[in-house]
């Protein structure tokens, strides 16, 4: 530990010397007396003062927890020696803040163990590391300071929490496997489809009793099979904007998050593109390992300045499977992104584009030319718009105020005239 004189020693050195000097000079003996205290206690206090022997130790009981959830820690100390005061500081990321104040000050007798729990409360996704603490101890005089740095760093992983979503959008077609969403082909399955004529072979069940009392041959039904879907989360980390409480890289993770953990409740297979200045991507998957996987994927986003303009080839193949429901989290701000949707749509990707609506984060402007600018640019924002709906691609503007359910329903109202319109 690093020893330092504390203001008090300081000013108790500069009280006695003056003291001693003045009745030197003046030949005052009453100045020594006054003096003498100072001295006394400067003299008995550096002799006493002993550097403090701790062990201290920083434990979080849980590695993951969720942004705005708290979670609990401890600080252990434990001293060889008896400490008058132990000042102990956390010294906490940006995103992370402790409950009730970062800073104790305990007492401790020789060979005493303490435990101080401590509880952290994440404030945005990410993952940070925990356990930079600083130690100060004071001798009982308080004229000798032990300053300490210690690294017990431990990984925190907060978690997006995730929004309001009861429903989600059927992707075109459907894969092979069984899940939740009704094909389009017929099949095994529950839904009902149609009736037709019995042909050897077809199972008792399916035998439609009412419909064939009233003709002389037999009839079945047929129905829709349940399968599952593939869907892949293609998120813009090409910008981000934001103010004090709002970001719309912030929202585009969190909306992943809950979307991909209700399609995995279905069944259904999803994967992740980040696509940005850093490239990122997962295959899709299923399964409760696969949420974690996504999830931690997408903590580790984040807007990476780069001019270079990337293509979705340097995208993998196998990244987007044929017949994929491609789900794109965007702000529409960046061209190179808007590109890449348009490229995707022209390869025939089933598109849906989830608008992290940017305009509440741009503000107006106070001149008229910049007054001007902002409505250009919401002109401009609305072209956009419908160029895409022209291709085919719904589009979910979510915003302050909007719940993700209500934005998704505008989608799937898109889609179904949409359909009726092609036919």
């Amino acid at each position: 530990m690093t020893r330092c004189g504390s203001p008090r020693l300081e000013g108790y050195a500069v009280l006695a010397g003056v003291g001693l000097v003045a009745a030197l000079a003046l030949r005052r003996p009453e100045l020594a007396v006054v003096a003498a205290p100072f001295a006394l206690v400067l003299a008995i206090g550096l002799q006493v003062a002993r550097e403090p022997r701790l062990d201290i130790q920083f434990t979080v009981q849980g590695e993951r927890t969720v942004e705005g959830a708290g979670v609990e820690a401890e600080i252990v100390v434990r001293a060889e020696g008896s400490v008058d005061r132990l000042e102990l500081l956390l010294d906490l990321p940006k995103g992370v803040e402790v409950e009730g104040g970062d800073a104790v000050a305990v007492r401790l007798r020789a060979g005493e163990e303490r435990t101080i729990p401590v509880r952290l409360r994440c404030s945005r996704w990410g993952v940070y590391e925990v356990g930079l603490v600083e130690a100060r101890a004071r001798d009982l005089f308080r004229l000798v300071v032990w300053e300490d740095r210690l690294s017990r760093v431990r990984e925190l992983k907060a978690y997006p929490h995730s929004e309001t979503l009861t429903r989600v959008l059927d992707a075109a077609e459907t894969q092979a496997f069984t899940g939740s969403a009704v094909a389009r082909v017929k099949g095994d399955g529950i839904e009902y489809a149609d009736i037709r004529d019995y042909v050897p072979g077809d199972r008792l069940r399916s035998i439609n009793w009412r419909a064939s009392a009233r003709r002389t041959d037999l009839v079945v039904n047929e129905r829709y099979p349940e399968r599952n879907t593939d869907v892949v989360l293609f998120v813009d980390s090409f910008a981000d904007l934001r103010d004090e409480s709002r970001s719309t890289l912030d929202d585009a993770v969190r909306a992943s998050a809950t979307l991909a953990t209700r399609y995995l409740e279905r069944r259904d297979r999803v994967g992740l593109v980040a696509f940005g200045g850093v490239l990122r991507w997962l295959r899709p998957g299923m399964g409760p390992s696969q949420r974690f996987r996504l999830i931690e994927t997408l903590l580790e986003t984040g807007v990476a300045p780069t001019y270079i303009w990337r293509d979705v080839d340097l995208i993998p193949a196998r990244i987007l499977p044929p017949k994929a429901l491609v789900i794109a989290l965007t702000p529409l701000v960046d061209p190179r992104f808007v590109k890449t949707l348009q490229n995707l749509r022209a390869r025939g990707f089933d598109l849906v584009v989830v608008e992290i609506d940017p305009v509440g984060l741009v503000e107006p402007g106070r001149k008229e030319l910049e007054r001007l600018a902002y409505r250009l640019w919401l002109l401009d924002r609305q072209v956009l718009r419908s160029r895409l709906e022209r291709l085919g691609v719904g589009i979910a503007r979510w915003g302050d105020g909007v719940a993700l359910e209500s934005a998704l329903e505008e989608v799937r109202t898109y889609r179904r005239f949409a359909r009726v319109a092609r036919v």
